[in-house]
């Protein structure tokens, strides 16, 4: 079985055997960096559970110690006071907690024992394991390095003996032809082409024994020990994973193991709480005090009003009573008409969820909410389509590589994405229909689109009218707490009518024309009809409202962009909300 961890070193198998030396120990230090990140994540884990042991320790030193605090001296006043059942259940509580200390320090030891000391022993076999399985893997490479070299000496000998054998039989042909060059001259040289063809030959038989030597190493190096060497390193990093996940699984065992006897403890003190009897201590502290004297008789009446005149009739005296009687009368005006609004539904217009076609807003906030909603939906189904090309490309890339994956196993996450897909896109289509139908109606709304307009309004007012609620009608738009504390609410047939008929009206900053018909289901809101023309005696302070008045006793707010206002001369010319 090839190991995972070879696989790049035999992919570079088929280059030149320096080039494979070169990707080989790269691919030992990318295993190396990898291994030794492993033992540092080992390690800081070990010093997690370290350090929580010590938290657990620390935590049932405190309670013992809180514990002992409060128990009662031996030889004191303390000890006669737990006679009462409710301190007799404090002591039952401060025993059960010095129990309920004992089982963190259980939690403590058994983490020390269980997961740090085992650990910290493997980690030490782990650093030896791993730097053996390197130590080999370098010789390996070492030793091929070695190999490689020998044949390229062998080859460079080999090449340089053909040259010399070819040179000394040029020479030896040059003085064979030459007249003038003695025989002996010329045997030497025959015989000095001869050696040297000799050597060529011996330097050809050694190269070729090195080659096939150097093949049958090489073979060896990348098809045995390597991968050997890496299947090694991939157990080792195996059981490291495996045994920090059994670990994991301890930290979680070593409390619960705990819990049961927790819970005793916790039982054990409701039922000293349960065991408090207040009619028997009551009676504790009876019996202890009580005095055995009998109540003293009555006393009797001893009269010094005989000598006296009475100077104060009764009449008189009622009389002065009636006058001095209170009634209770509201106080003059307020400095300001205050709108009754409530900040808390203003608020929760903000926090809470409207209809999903957001037709509880006027027109043209709807259309842009909707707009909004669809581009988002629109880049969510852009971001499904990138994951399914990137998904789709890599099946390619399995089909064509099967070493590589499973092309199988991206089938069901690209079914998953199209099935993400084609529910955005209905979702998309829902909303586009939406805001089809609110662009087509924004210029001049049919009667039944308006009907149905109001009919929302009417079911949805709460959320509708609370985003115009906590206005005040200062000069500057400002509200205070302190304000909203001096709101007096408008109610018709009541008392508090006298309150508000003696306060002057807000002046009229202007007028405006209905755009469309509002229905003014909720409290401060006023219903107005299409085409009407009303006063405004107040403008929108950025909430979307805009008050205003169609008589004396009418008045209150309507949604900005329902109406379309024009201010007088003094307001600083015309504005108009569409």
């Amino acid at each position: 079985m090839v190991s995972l961890f070879s696989q790049s070193v035999f992919h570079g198998a088929l280059s030149p055997p320096c080039l494979c030396c070169v990707k080989q120990k790269d691919q030992f230090d990318n295993l190396e960096k990898h291994t030794q990140w492993g033992i540092d994540v080992l390690e800081k884990y070990i010093k997690f559970v370290k350090e929580r042991t010590e938290i657990e320790l620390s935590y049932a030193k405190q309670l013992r110690n809180l514990s002992k605090k409060y128990q009662p001296k031996k030889n004191s006043k303390e000890e006669e006071e737990y006679r009462y059942t409710s301190t007799r259940a404090f002591l039952a509580t401060l025993n059960e907690m010095n129990d309920y200390a004992g089982q963190h320090e259980v939690i403590s030891e058994n983490m020390t024992s269980l997961i740090t000391g085992e650990l910290t022993r493997y980690v030490q076999e782990l650093k030896q394991e791993r730097k053996s399985h390197f130590h080999d893997g370098r010789k390996a490479q070492q030793h091929i390095e070695t190999c490689w070299k020998q044949l390229e000496a062998s080859k460079r000998r080999f090449e340089r003996d053909c040259k010399e054998a070819d040179r000394a039989q040029q020479y030896f042909e040059k003085m064979d032809a030459d007249i003038n060059v003695t025989k002996a001259d010329v045997e030497k040289a025959r015989q000095q082409a001869q050696l040297r063809h000799q050597m060529a030959e011996d330097s050809k038989a050694e190269y070729s024994s090195t080659l096939q030597k150097f093949n049958s190493e090489q073979h060896d190096h990348y098809y045995t020990h390597i991968p050997s060497i890496f299947q090694k390193i991939q157990e080792m990093e195996e059981r490291r994973i495996v045994r920090i996940g059994e670990s994991m699984r301890t930290f979680a065992e070593v409390d619960r193991q705990v819990i049961p006897i927790i819970g005793k403890c916790l039982d054990e003190i409701t039922k000293a709480a349960e065991s408090v009897d207040h009619k028997n201590d009551s009676q504790l502290v009876i019996e202890a005090f009580k005095s055995g004297f009998e109540p003293p008789g009555d006393i009797e009446f001893e009269d010094f009003t005989q000598p006296m005149k009475r100077t104060v009739s009764e009449s008189s005296l009622s009389n002065s009573r009636a006058e001095g009687k209170y009634e209770p009368k509201f106080g003059g005006k307020s400095k300001g008409k205050l709108w009754p609004f409530i900040k808390k539904n203003k608020l929760s217009l903000k926090l809470g969820a409207g209809p999903e076609d957001f037709s509880n807003l006027p027109p043209e906030q709807r259309r842009k909410k909707l707009q909004q909603k669809v581009d988002e939906l629109n880049k969510d189904i852009q971001k499904e389509l990138d994951q399914r090309d990137a998904l789709t490309k890599m099946k390619d890339v399995y089909i064509k590589n099967p070493q590589m994956g499973d092309a199988a196993s991206v089938d069901h996450r690209l079914a998953e994405l199209g099935q993400n897909i084609e529910k955005l896109r209905i979702e998309v289509q829902k909303f586009e229909g939406w805001l089809a139908e609110v662009e087509g109606r924004l210029p001049a709304r049919s009667e039944q689109s308006r009907r149905q307009s109001g009919l929302y309004e009417a079911q949805h007012s709460p959320a509708v009218n609370s985003c115009a609620q906590d206005r005040e009608s200062s000069p500057d738009g400002s509200y205070t707490e302190e304000q909203s504390q001096e709101t007096e609410m408008k109610v018709p047939a009541t008392d508090f009518d006298d309150e508000f008929d003696d306060e002057e009206p807000l002046p009229t900053i202007g007028t405006c024309k209905a755009l469309y018909t509002f229905e003014g289901q909720n409290e401060g809101t006023i219903s107005v009809a299409e085409g009407e023309m009303l006063y405004v005696i107040e403008e929108d302070k950025g909430d979307g409202w805009t008050r205003i008045r169609r008589n004396e006793d009418e008045e209150g707010y309507v949604p900005t962009s329902y109406v379309e206002v024009y201010l007088d001369k003094n307001a600083k010319g015309a504005m108009t909300y569409i």
